[in-house]
């Protein structure tokens, strides 16, 4: 089974060049599961139903709350962003977590949950979004473990371990990260581990997805990071959900252009029965 995390900038920039870079990028990735961050809809038009129309897929979306501390970056224009799952496989269940955020920084982020009717097994699937703020780690470490509290909601009756995919905005050594895994300090919730599944690829192999050498990055003069993620809970029976092979994706222009500022993030699971 092949997951990707990917977040697609809602409606900044070239936009209307991009959407068509995202879908040719996605079309090569060919995954099986994506979480989407910064999903925009306007005027009766979503970016995640045309994407799952296009490739063939079912799809879940959830809008922010506070879409107008975005709108206000784009001169006020009506757009809606959130978060979003598109699957090869039904979505047979949903739920939204809108993440704990103080008053004067909250734009709305949220996770989603998207129960997905896979052969074989159910498939608890997560894509979150956490707050951006460099300076703002201990927003992030709330944030991490209310979306603990909501996988742990939402993870039973299953064999396959919860996969959870986004844009945490922290770096893979941050308080946060190592809270939400579970394994290099204790857990944000007791018993519950999360393993980065960047921890399987290659040491050389290229991580960042918040990179200067995209030129949407380059105009913030940051440094390269790597702020998105899969995690997947420890594997279930006979390996299923096991980390197979991880990468980074969409990291270079398509027919021209770039995507989005983020690179995406691509995981091969074990998937059992799955088909």
């Amino acid at each position: 089974m092949r997951v990707m995390t990917w977040n697609l900038w809602w409606r900044f920039g070239p936009w209307e060049a991009r959407q068509k870079a995202i879908l040719g990028a996605l079309r090569e990735a060919r995954p099986d599961v994506v979480g989407l961050q910064e999903v925009w809809a306007a005027g009766g038009e979503n970016l995640a139903e045309w994407l799952a129309g296009e490739l063939g897929m079912h799809w879940t979306w959830a809008p922010s709350g506070r879409p107008e501390r975005w709108q206000r970056r784009i001169g006020g224009a009506p757009v809606d962003v959130g978060n979003a799952v598109l699957s090869r496989w039904p979505v047979v269940d949903r739920a939204v977590l809108p993440l704990p955020t103080p008053p004067d920084l909250d734009d709305g982020r949220l996770a989603l949950h998207a129960r997905l009717a896979a052969p074989g097994a159910d498939i608890p699937f997560f894509t979150a979004h956490l707050t951006s703020l460099v300076h703002a780690s201990a927003v992030r470490q709330a944030q991490v473990e209310a979306l603990a509290t909501f996988v742990s909601q939402h993870r039973s009756d299953t064999a396959f371990p919860p996969v959870v995919t986004g844009d945490f905005n922290a770096w893979p050594d941050s308080d946060e990260i190592r809270a939400f895994g579970g394994y290099k300090t204790a857990p944000t919730t007791p018993g519950q581990v999360f393993i980065d599944a960047w921890e399987y690829a290659a040491p050389d192999t290229p991580s960042a997805t918040w990179d200067p050498t995209n030129p949407y990055v380059a105009a913030t003069h940051s440094p390269p990071a790597r702020i998105d993620y899969i995690h997947v809970a420890p594997p279930g029976p006979n390996g299923l959900g096991h980390v197979r092979t991880i990468q980074r994706a969409c990291h270079g222009p398509v027919e021209g252009v770039w995507p989005s500022d983020h690179a995406a993030v691509v995981a091969d699971l074990a998937g059992g029965e799955l088909a």
